[in-house]
């Protein structure tokens, strides 16, 4: 999944995030309430998972934020307000789960797998194709020619970026955005060296090309 984390706590967003990215996830975090509205509504993710405490906007603000924008994606709020008029506060917000802190990680990693096996999701596109190249949303299985081609998780959600926008220019600035979840530049060649990776497992096994670049533009996906 692509998951959005909001949670002002350092030491907390990054063994969430740890753990989520060990399991295959490929994760965005942010530390501020109103960045988290910024974020889930400039880019397409599978869940988010809310801290019900943050500055900027709290949790259950930021999820009526984006319910009000008609986003429909799927809600765990985390929280240490644990009473039944809190939980419910927070479902009728429009979250699709509440937990509680402390919490197991095990249990998380279980209700995420539980949202992502109800039918709203299962409805959805969940494979994309180009030509002999499939990308499967679900498993995260990419396979070319038949071929499994291993990807890390940020290769994946770079070529489902491209895949979702085929013929579409992709400026260093818009990758940055939407795959790294960075409003700025880093000076560094992290999206070069991310596309030439993909390019080494996608393309240079088949010798037929699909990430063109587009020289002082940017990347085009061409299947």
């Amino acid at each position: 999944m692509n998951i959005l984390l909001a949670e002002d706590d350092a030491e907390a967003g990054a063994y969430i995030r740890k753990g989520l990215t060990g399991e295959g996830h490929v994760v965005d975090h942010v530390t501020d309430g109103r960045d988290a509205v910024s974020q889930a509504l400039a880019q397409s993710y599978d869940l988010l998972i809310l801290d019900r405490m943050m500055p900027g906007l709290d949790g259950l603000s930021v999820l009526k934020s984006v319910r009000a924008a008609r986003v429909q994606t799927p809600v765990i709020l985390l929280t240490s307000m644990g009473s039944v008029e809190d939980r419910v506060e927070g479902l009728r917000g429009g979250a699709d789960d509440y937990m509680v802190k402390p919490f197991a990680f095990v249990e998380l990693l279980a209700r995420i797998d539980t949202i992502g096996r109800r039918p709203s999701l299962r409805n959805e596109v969940t494979t994309l194709t180009a030509g002999d190249l499939q990308l499967d949303l679900l498993s995260r299985k990419v396979t070319r020619g038949g071929d499994v081609i291993d990807l890390q998780p940020r290769e994946f959600q770079l070529l489902r970026h491209f895949m979702e926008r085929p013929g579409r220019v992709q400026t260093r600035t818009i990758l940055l955005e939407a795959v790294w979840g960075l409003h700025f530049d880093p000076k560094t060649s992290v999206v070069e060296t991310h596309i030439s990776r993909l390019r080494n497992k996608i393309d240079k096994p088949f010798g037929r090309q699909t990430l063109v670049t587009m020289h002082g533009v940017g990347y085009v996906f061409q299947p």
